[in-house]
């Protein structure tokens, strides 16, 4: 296949579709964000897209602004077909946008245009939503705007987490790419304006927002807990110390148990907690300082029974 085309992209999301489009067009560029300290020891790592388009021979710029002359005649000077982004993290101007010949498609992990925004996968996982997918959409100024050129769906798992999600988006994505970019360089894919009413909104996620409501239905804390994982995690408070919950089952979806929070049950080395309504189980968790572990462990080696509660927050905060 003959084309030209410049990536944008920065994590684990974007390597895929990097690759999808490497195996096809001659990749002449790509864009990332800057080295980030990270780690025990803050020293400066590269993204993972860096990492793959330097194994590929690929010259990769890291620019600390995009609205600049400088940047847009870098994009110029590469003089190519097609710009694609993928999870970048930065939101481009239109004088960039309009560099390539055929302008920029942004590979989106949603149901456009149902959450808009930036993290799209882990607002549809926390709304409970069964059904999600990626979008190849032809970028405007706008905030995940413009129209689509194709779309993929997918069902999500009943306890599917969003990094799970996530992991399976990122793989679809970059084999909807191999599917239609032939068609997308010949200029045969019709654009398709989204309905702008439907549109939702998918901001970054807090941590604050991950801490439980006990009382709130055992399916949405669920919800709220896939949606979290693996990063930034849902939390709650038990004795004063703070717990993280990385993997839950809804035990009962519709009971009464209790006050809302309580340890009902600690049988087949799983925790279940009373929402309200509803039962949940907790399978793994972290309590604060302590490794991530199965419940079961935890259980082998901590005091905890019936009557024991989880709280919002730390008594007398």
């Amino acid at each position: 296949m003959n084309g030209s085309a410049i990536f944008f992209g920065t994590p684990d999301f974007a390597c895929p579709c990097l690759q999808a489009l490497i195996e096809q067009v001659e990749v002449r560029l790509v864009v990332t964000q800057p080295d980030r300290p990270a780690g025990r020891g803050m020293k400066r790592q590269p993204t993972p897209v860096k990492l793959l388009a330097e194994r590929n021979g690929i010259e990769v710029v890291q620019p600390s602004k995009v609205r600049t002359p400088q940047f847009a005649r870098l994009l110029r000077a590469r003089q190519v077909d097609l710009g694609v982004v993928v999870a970048y993290g930065r939101i481009l101007p239109l004088e960039v946008l309009q560099i390539p010949r055929l302008g920029c498609v942004n590979v989106h992990a949603s149901l456009l245009p149902r959450y808009r925004g930036a993290a799209p996968v882990q607002r549809s996982v926390i709304a409970g939503e069964n059904e999600t997918g990626v979008c190849l959409m032809q970028m405007d100024e706008g905030m995940d705007t413009g129209p689509l050129l194709a779309v993929s769906r997918t069902s999500i798992g009943e306890n599917e987490t969003a990094g799970e999600l996530s992991t399976r988006l990122s793989e679809q994505g970059a084999e909807l790419l191999r599917e239609r970019l032939a068609e997308l360089l010949r200029g045969e894919l019709e654009p398709r304006p989204q309905a702008h009413q439907q549109a939702t909104a998918a901001p970054a996620l807090r941590k604050e927002e991950g801490l439980v409501d006990w009382n709130r239905p055992a399916r949405q804390v669920h919800n709220l807990v896939r949606g979290f994982a693996p990063r930034p995690g849902a939390f709650s408070w038990l004795s004063g110390r703070r717990v993280k919950l990385h993997r839950t089952r809804v035990a009962d979806a519709s009971g009464a148990y209790g006050e809302p929070g309580g340890v009902v049950d600690t049988g087949d080395r799983t925790i279940r907690v009373a929402c309200a309504p509803g039962l949940l189980g907790i399978e793994e968790l972290q309590m604060e300082g302590k490794r991530r572990m199965t419940a079961g462990k935890l259980l082998s080696g901590c005091r905890l029974s019936t009557g024991d509660r989880f709280a919002v927050t730390v008594q007398g905060r």
